[in-house]
C-alpha cells in the first residue's frame, strides 16, 4: 500500500513538472515568459555538434551507396546487423562477369583467341571483384563503423543530456516566473490598508476580521516567496550542473574530429590500395592480351574487321594487340625483321599516348615523330626511341615505321 501511494505521488509530481514545462514553454513561444539564453560558448558547441551529426550522416550514406549500390543488398546487410546475424556471402558484380567470360571462353574453346581472351580478361574480373570486396570490408571496419558508432553512441548521449539540459533550463524558468508573481502578489497585498471602522460592535467586529485576513494574506504570500526563492536556488544549481555536463560531452567533438581524420586517412589508403591493384591487373591483361591476340583483326568496340594493308610509304610495326581509349588496335608486322637485324635507326610515327612506367622507357604523344633503332638482345615487342636528348625503350605496337 505504501508503495503504491509513493507510485501515485511520484506520477502526480512528474505530472506537475510536464505541465510546468509545458506551460512556461508555450508562454515562451507566445512571447509572454522570459527565457534564460545559454552562453555563447555553449550555443556554439551545440551548432558543432548538430553539423557534424548532420555531414556524419550524409557521408556514411553516400558511402554505403558507393560500397555497395545496390539499394536491396543494403537493406539485407542492415536487417542481418540488427539481428546481430552475419550477412550470406554473394558473388559481387566484377566476379559475376568474370565468371561468365571464362564461361564462355571455355564454350568457345581456349584455344581459340576469343576463347582464350575471355578467360584471361574473365580471370582478370575476378581478380578485380576480390579487390572490390577486400575495399569494402576494409571501408566498412576502418571507416563506417567509427561514424556509426558516433551517430548511434556519442551523438545519442548529447542528444539526450541536451535534451536534459533543455528540461532544467524550462525549470529554472517556471520557478523564475513563480518567484515573480509571488513577489508582486505579496506587494499588492502589503499596500491594502484594512481601515479601522468606528461605530457598534458589529462594525468593530468585521473591522478587527478584515484585519485578521489582511495579516493572513501577507503571511501566506510571504511564505510564497520564501518558496519560491528556495526552489529558484535548486533549479538554477540544477541548470548549471547540467550545462556543465553538456559543455564537456559537446567539448568531445574536437576529439571525434580528430578520430574522423584517422578514420578517413584509412579510407583513402583503402582506395589507393584498391584502385592501384585494378591498374596493375589491367596492365596485366593488356600484355597478355598483347601476346595472345592473332595479328590479321583490326577490333575496337563496336565490330571486328581486316585491317588494311600497310601502304608502300609506310609500314605499321607491331605484331601484338594493343589496348587504347578508342578500342584494341591489333597491326600486321612488316619490316620489322629488317628493322631488327640492320644496325642503322629509321623514323616512326607515335600511333597513341604512352606514359612510361620506368626511367628506362620513353614516354610518347600520338602523332609525334621519333627515331628507332633496335638493340641486340632486347625484347622482341621493344625498340628503343629516341627524341632529342630524350632516350628510352617504346613498345613497337605504339608506332608507325615512316620511309
Amino acid at each position: 500500500m505504501n508503495i503504491m501511494d509513493f507510485n501515485v505521488k511520484k506520477l502526480a509530481a512528474d505530472a506537475g513538472t510536464f505541465l510546468s514545462r509545458a506551460v512556461q514553454f508555450t508562454e515562451e513561444k507566445l512571447g509572454q515568459a522570459e527565457k534564460t539564453e545559454l552562453d555563447a560558448h555553449l550555443e556554439n558547441l551545440l551548432s558543432k555538434a548538430e553539423c557534424t551529426k548532420i555531414w556524419t550522416e550524409k557521408i556514411m550514406k553516400q558511402t554505403e551507396v558507393l560500397l555497395q549500390p545496390n539499394p536491396n543488398a543494403r537493406i539485407e546487410e542492415f536487417v542481418y546487423e540488427k539481428l546481430d546475424r552475419k550477412a550470406p556471402s554473394r558473388i559481387n558484380n566484377p566476379e559475376l562477369l568474370g565468371q561468365y567470360m571464362i564461361d564462355a571462353g571455355t564454350e568457345f574453346g581456349p584455344g581459340t583467341a576469343y576463347g582464350n581472351a575471355l578467360i584471361k580478361c574473365g580471370e582478370t574480373q575476378k581478380r578485380i571483384g576480390t579487390a572490390d570486396r577486400e575495399l569494402i570490408q576494409t571501408s566498412a571496419l576502418n571507416f563506417l563503423t567509427p561514424l556509426r558508432n558516433f551517430i548511434e553512441g556519442d551523438y545519442k548521449t548529447i542528444s539526450k543530456e541536451r535534451k536534459l539540459l533543455q528540461n532544467k533550463r524550462l525549470d529554472l524558468d517556471a520557478a523564475k516566473t513563480r518567484l515573480k508573481k509571488a513577489k508582486a502578489a505579496e506587494t499588492r497585498a502589503s499596500q491594502l490598508n484594512s481601515a479601522r471602522l468606528e461605530g457598534d460592535n458589529i462594525m468593530v467586529n468585521f473591522s478587527y476580521m478584515l484585519n485578521f485576513l489582511h495579516v493572513k494574506w501577507l503571511k501566506i504570500w510571504a511564505e510564497e516567496v520564501t518558496k519560491s526563492e528556495q526552489e529558484l536556488r535548486i533549479t538554477q544549481s540544477e541548470f548549471d550542473r547540467q550545462a556543465e555536463i553538456t559543455r564537456l560531452l559537446l567539448e568531445g567533438i574536437s576529439s571525434t574530429h580528430a578520430h574522423h581524420l584517422r578514420c578517413l586517412n584509412d579510407f583513402v589508403e583503402a582506395q589507393m590500395t584498391y584502385y592501384a591493384q585494378c591498374y596493375q591487373y589491367m596492365l596485366d591483361l593488356q600484355k597478355q592480351l598483347g601476346r595472345c591476340f592473332p595479328s590479321n583483326y583490326h577490333c575496337n568496340n563496336n565490330q571486328t574487321s581486316v585491317a588494311p594493308m600497310p601502304s608502300a610509304s609506310s609500314n605499321v610495326i607491331g605484331s601484338s594487340a594493343l589496348t587504347s581509349t578508342s578500342g584494341l588496335v591489333i597491326v600486321s608486322p612488316s619490316n620489322l625483321v629488317d628493322l631488327k637485324e640492320c644496325s642503322g635507326s629509321r623514323k616512326a610515327r607515335v600511333l597513341y599516348d604512352y606514359d612510361a612506367a620506368n626511367s628506362s622507357e620513353l614516354s610518347l604523344l600520338a602523332d609525334e615523330v621519333i627515331t628507332v633503332f633496335s638493340v641486340v638482345g632486347m625484347d622482341s615487342d621493344w625498340l628503343m626511341g629516341e627524341r632529342g636528348n630524350q632516350k628510352g625503350r617504346v613498345p613497337i605496337t605504339y608506332l608507325e615505321l615512316l620511309n
